[in-house]
């Protein structure tokens, strides 16, 4: 489609107007992926508005200038009057498309189909720690009685498509699967190889529950005790486990050898510092940071769960362990500290499937593909899964 074509189809003389409902807007894998389309569309063609639930971090700042963060400041539990919130502001700002992300947003449609969205958007990214495999009923039942009111659904991993499809009963031709990318410009290897000593195992990521930062300090934990050289762990994010996090590592006289550098804005340059990503998490959708640590050239330590395997390849880009098992974590780092070509050969596979699989321009393509289609013709047949 030309970008004549763009206001004719959406029959608009002006660029198309997005409304993006988070939970919260901070630094984390979703919010990242949404700062890399917004920032990704045409400017003059696309007019975005990001909403959040709760409140923002400094990280809206990634943000382009001329996009408004706006905080509901929504208290836990039931209140539907942000819903009238939500509903008023789509009403006065003429939005063309709404786009609401993870379970917690989904009661948002409801304000999109009252103000009269035409082209309505739910994305599903990954697991809410209270429901790690989906599996609670409330939540089935909530997404099921929600179905009606979603033009179309975004989901990131064939696991998450198979769910939709299997549990909640959602058509495959409504579900498009659009894996996150990665700018391979701005995470890039560095330069004169991987760190080695001292051996850096590094992670980026919310410190919640979910992320179970507390299974890789156990497992640091028993590679430097294991070390005749101590190894470092690197840990870049911030949240509510920060402080337990830290006081494990503290009572096992650990803390001189941790960096817990809390949110930041040069990621790629922190990843640089790395020897070896790991997640731990308990429940994923596709992870940005295992992007990106894999287009920093770093092999990586995930857990086999959510989407984690469609990135790594298990013995070629880096290895999958059971999620809570601090000992397999703590075997991989020591085989790769053992075994510094296989930590580099690992770190050159991943960017090279990075390059070939997952590039920022064609998620953004895809997201801006249906955006256009949605919003322009929406009674056109439905888009490729």
């Amino acid at each position: 489609m030309t970008d004549g074509q763009h206001s004719a189809a959406a029959g608009v003389a002006r660029p198309l107007r997005i409304a993006h409902l988070v939970y919260r807007f901070d630094c984390g894998g979703l919010q990242n992926g949404m700062v890399n389309i917004i920032r990704g569309l045409p400017a003059h063609l696309f007019e975005h508005t990001v909403i959040s639930l709760t409140d923002s971090t400094e990280f809206r700042r990634r943000l382009p200038d001329n996009v408004p963060v706006v905080e509901l400041h929504k208290p836990p539990g039931n209140n539907p009057a942000y819903l009238y919130r939500i509903w008023k502001m789509l009403r006065t700002g003429h939005f063309d498309v709404f786009h609401t992300r993870n379970l917690p947003c989904l009661e948002g449609q409801l304000a999109g189909f009252l103000a009269g969205v035409p082209a309505r958007v739910h994305g599903e990214h990954g697991w809410d720690v209270s429901d790690l495999h989906g599996t609670a009923r409330r939540y089935r039942l909530l997404r099921k009685a929600f179905r009606p009111l979603v033009g179309r659904y975004v989901v990131v991993s064939r696991q998450l498509q198979d769910y939709l499809d299997r549990e909640i009963g959602i058509d495959p031709a409504r579900v498009s699967r659009i894996c996150n990318g990665v700018d391979a410009t701005r995470f890039r290897p560095r330069q004169g190889g991987l760190p080695l000593e001292p051996f850096v195992v590094g992670s980026v990521g919310r410190l919640e529950e979910v992320k179970d930062y507390e299974t890789l300090a156990r497992a640091f934990a028993l590679l430097a005790a294991e070390s005749p050289v101590a190894p470092r762990l690197h840990l870049v994010g911030d949240g509510s486990r920060r402080e337990a996090i830290s006081a494990y590592l503290r009572g096992r006289g650990l803390l001189p050898l941790v960096e817990l550098a809390g949110e930041r804005a040069d990621v790629p340059e922190q990843m640089q510092r790395f020897s070896v990503f790991v997640l731990p998490s308990r429940a994923e959708g596709i992870s940005n940071t295992i992007l990106e640590a894999m287009a920093s050239g770093l092999p990586v330590i995930a857990t086999a769960v959510g989407g984690n395997a469609e990135l790594v390849a298990d013995g070629r880009t880096g290895f999958l362990v059971p999620p809570g098992d601090a000992a397999a974590i703590c075997e991989r780092l020591a085989h790769y500290r053992a075994n510094p070509q296989l930590l580099a050969r690992h770190g050159q596979a991943a960017r090279e499937r990075v390059l070939g699989e997952f590039s920022l321009e064609g998620m953004v393509a895809r997201y801006r593909e249906l955006y256009e289609r949605m919003a322009g013709q929406r009674g056109a047949a439905p888009l490729a899964a």
